[in-house]
């Protein structure tokens, strides 16, 4: 009883954790009928409504209920295959994937939480983003959803655009060098490639747009996310651009430009049925997994930057100004009157994912005998490895790269092989060549525009290995956070919905419920030694882009 009695964040769901260790299975709906009755006797009042989020990513889904405390009630994931139908294409059934992952969390939430589905009071999502699914009337895929920068199908269609508006005029239209992440080169793939799909579209969706008419029948879009559809919407109203639009796709083919916090609509009967929400429960327009990763860690302030590790690594620094600067995506953020620099790599977890699987093979067959995660062979091993691997340099370019070379094109490298090196080596290696990464951002927002970075939180996958932040850390030569909440972007999607659903009163209220678990200081003598090798990680991308792009 004094557990529940003294509730204060724990995670409630089938099993009740204290002390790192699992207890007995509880009866979850009797635990939520009594923290009630326990904040009832302290003089609290009980939680009048819940809130639902739930965030689609690039190979997990994954769904959290809380209360008006921001608490967490319960929890669930499931995982997803990515569709690689040959070299530079990835790909998602978003009725399967992005659809089919979203029912299946809103069903396993309501019936472990016990909570009435009448009791969420709004529902958050969110989802990858950059990606191009073209939908007909009632909001069914008519083709495979076109994923974000690691899909590099579009580059003759970037290529083409470059050759006809010129660079300068290119970095007008879209707010940065036309890459893959941007969706109107996609939607041209489609016109090209797919002409009779073009015809027959209602509407060109991103994944948080498509869940939302799925839930709604409203064709939304987040301004946050209406960035990556330049220069289809003017910036400045958000209103279509008819005029650059033509070359794309029909106007009306466009979704209607809202806030992320905004109420798209509520939950239709068909929905209902398909999801086990009620119907009639409020629904956000929704926003892109990052963003709302950041939301989820705290990053509310202008100075803030958020470090995503998850299958790619993704950054966002705020801004109280709009900064210009074409290598990376600058634009609005999520919450009203801050800007963002937003920046990403196509490899974080995806390079330690192929490592584990071609190097660790023995480690993965003994995980699934029962032994130890292979994940954690991989990091005890790389904590055994002394900072710079031995001199071994790995360019962790294994899918091209986004920012800031913007390059599909470039290709991965493990430099300065000995035979003394190990597999050990090369995980540290690896390690190693995404902080260097996660740095060449911070030095272009720091000393290239001058803009001060006040803390760095780092969230996704990647803070379960404490080498990877230490290393981070060292690269950086500064202290890095993780959040006292990581479950991620659904947690993010769910305090917004609390937000919006009358919970708070702003963020700076929102702001006071979330904090701090962890704060990894840099060993600066790491740092000077890997500042001294910064220049060869720099360098060898430079010296051998040619190259790379003669692979092709």
């Amino acid at each position: 009883a004094d557990v529940f009695a003294h509730y204060d964040g724990a995670f409630v769901g089938t099993c009740l954790k204290r002390d790192g260790k699992l207890d007995a299975p509880v009866d979850v709906e009797r635990v939520v009928r009594f923290m009630a009755a326990a904040r009832t006797a302290r003089g609290e009042e009980a939680p009048m409504a819940f809130y639902l989020g739930i965030d689609i990513g690039t190979s997990a889904s994954k769904g959290v209920l809380i209360d008006d405390r921001c608490n967490i009630v319960c929890q669930a994931s499931c995982g997803h295959e990515t569709d690689n139908p040959c070299d530079g294409w990835y790909q998602h059934d978003a009725e399967a994937v992005w659809w089919g992952d979203f029912c299946r969390l809103s069903r396993e939430l309501v019936a472990r939480s016990g909570v009435n589905a009448a009791q969420i009071g709004c529902v958050g999502l969110s989802a990858l983003g950059c990606d191009c699914v073209p939908v007909d009337t009632e909001c069914n895929a008519l083709a495979p959803a076109i994923l974000y920068g690691v899909d590099a199908r579009s580059k003759p269609q970037i290529d083409e655009l470059l050759s006809e508006y010129g660079s300068d005029r290119a970095r007008e239209l879209f707010g940065h060098d036309p890459c893959s992440s941007d969706i109107a080169p996609k939607i041209l793939w489609f016109k090209e490639n797919m002409p009779e799909v073009h015809e027959r579209a209602a509407k060109f969706l991103t994944a948080s747009s498509f869940l939302c008419a799925k839930l709604t029948g409203r064709f939304t879009v987040d301004r946050y996310l209406a960035e990556d559809f330049l220069p289809l919407y003017d910036r400045y109203t958000w209103k279509v651009d008819a005029r650059e639009c033509a070359r794309f796709c029909r106007p009306d083919q466009m979704a209607e430009v809202m806030s992320a916090t905004d109420i798209a609509g509520v939950i239709t009967q068909r929905a209902a049925e398909a999801t086990g929400l009620a119907a009639g429960t409020p629904v956000l327009v929704g926003t892109g997994d990052s963003g709302a990763e950041a939301i989820s860690t705290g990053v509310f302030r202008p100075g803030d930057m958020m470090v995503q590790l998850g299958s790619t690594a993704y950054f966002i620094y705020l801004a109280d100004h709009m900064v210009d600067d074409a290598r990376l995506w600058p634009g609005t953020f999520i919450i009203p009157g801050t800007y963002g620099i937003c920046a990403g790599t196509n490899t974080a977890g995806a390079l330690t994912s192929w490592l584990r699987q071609e190097l660790y093979r023995d480690a993965v067959e003994a995980e699934g005998h029962g032994g130890p995660d292979a994940y954690s062979v991989m990091a005890h091993d790389a904590a055994d490895v002394a900072s710079g691997a031995d001199g071994l340099l790995c360019l962790p370019y294994f899918a091209g790269e986004r920012t800031p070379l913007n390059d599909p094109e470039a290709r991965g490298v493990f430099f300065g092989l000995t035979g003394r090196h190990t597999r050990a080596h090369m995980v540290r290696a690896a390690l190693e060549g995404v902080a260097y990464t996660v740095a060449s951002h911070v030095d272009i927002i720091e000393r290239e525009h001058g803009l001060p970075i006040g803390r760095i939180m780092l969230v996704g996958g990647g803070t379960k290995n404490p080498v990877w932040m230490q290393t981070i850390a060292d690269v950086c030569g500064r202290e890095v956070s993780v959040a006292k909440v990581t479950v991620g972007a659904c947690f993010g999607d769910a305090i917004m919905a609390a937000l919006a659903g009358g919970a708070y009163a702003s963020w700076d209220e929102l702001a006071q419920v979330l904090g701090v678990a962890q704060t990894i200081e840099p060993d600066m003598a790491a740092h000077e030694l890997y500042a001294s090798r910064r220049h060869i990680f720099d360098e060898l991308y430079a010296r051998n882009r040619d190259l790379m792009h003669e692979l092709v």
